[in-house]
């Protein structure tokens, strides 16, 4: 758990957690569908056993009906090394419980599959409190231009190479919620509730244009 943080019910905050000694902790696309079965169920106030998952595809998770949310998970992204989440608290405790068991649960199911123990991650995970609007909607765009690094790595200091290259990568990147804004139709996106954050756009279209802006102006994110 981010021991340094008190979470308040009704605000948002940009969770995010990295594997130790920044090593690689999605290897196969089973182990990205894993996580992302996990931001599912376990955002669920029934006790759900991780054991009961072991052998269940994505689609089938998602298929599972839950209690209450735990939190409002109003976006994601996951990176080879690493994860981003953007979540709201709903229910005093909810975040911590969320967390807790979302990087247990994965942790157990990656030490089983590659045969090794102890820590998956430099820490359970941390956060950071968004106390304004722009902060929140810019987290938006972070989160969801993460995966550009993957096909332009100096994008942010050197500005980007190839828009369009980068702009139809992110389109069909499955690790993230952005295909879910973007209208795209698929399970995952029961995992979040888009209807948790201001309107910030009427459309798409407004939020790529968004999004547009933080790729030409890169030096700045």
């Amino acid at each position: 758990m981010s021991r340094n943080s008190i979470f308040s019910v009704g605000e948002n905050y940009h969770l995010y957690g990295r594997g130790t000694d920044k090593r690689i902790v999605f290897l196969k696309t089973k182990d990205y569908e894993r996580f992302i079965s996990l931001l599912y169920i376990f955002n669920n106030t029934k006790t759900v056993h991780v054991s009961n998952l072991s052998n269940a595809a994505l689609e089938d998770v998602l298929n599972l009906k839950k209690e209450e949310n735990l939190v409002k998970i109003t976006s994601y992204c996951l990176m080879p090394n690493h994860f981003h989440i953007l979540a709201q608290e709903t229910r005093e405790g909810g975040i911590s419980k969320f967390m807790q068991k979302v990087m247990t649960g994965y942790t157990m199911f990656f030490n089983k599959k590659y045969e090794r123990t102890g820590s998956l991650f430099e820490s359970s995970f941390k956060s950071i409190h968004v106390n304004n609007d722009d902060h929140l909607k810019y987290l938006l765009a972070y989160i969801h231009l993460n995966p550009v690094k993957t096909v332009d790595p100096l994008w942010k200091e050197k500005g980007i190479s190839n828009k369009n290259r980068a702009k139809e990568f992110l389109k069909q990147y499955r690790y993230s919620s952005l295909i879910d804004y973007s209208g795209g139709e698929r399970n995952e996106s029961k995992i979040i509730d888009k209807d948790a954050l201001p309107e910030y756009f009427e459309n798409f279209t407004g939020f790529e244009k968004y999004l547009d802006f933080w790729l030409n102006y890169s030096t700045k994110v």
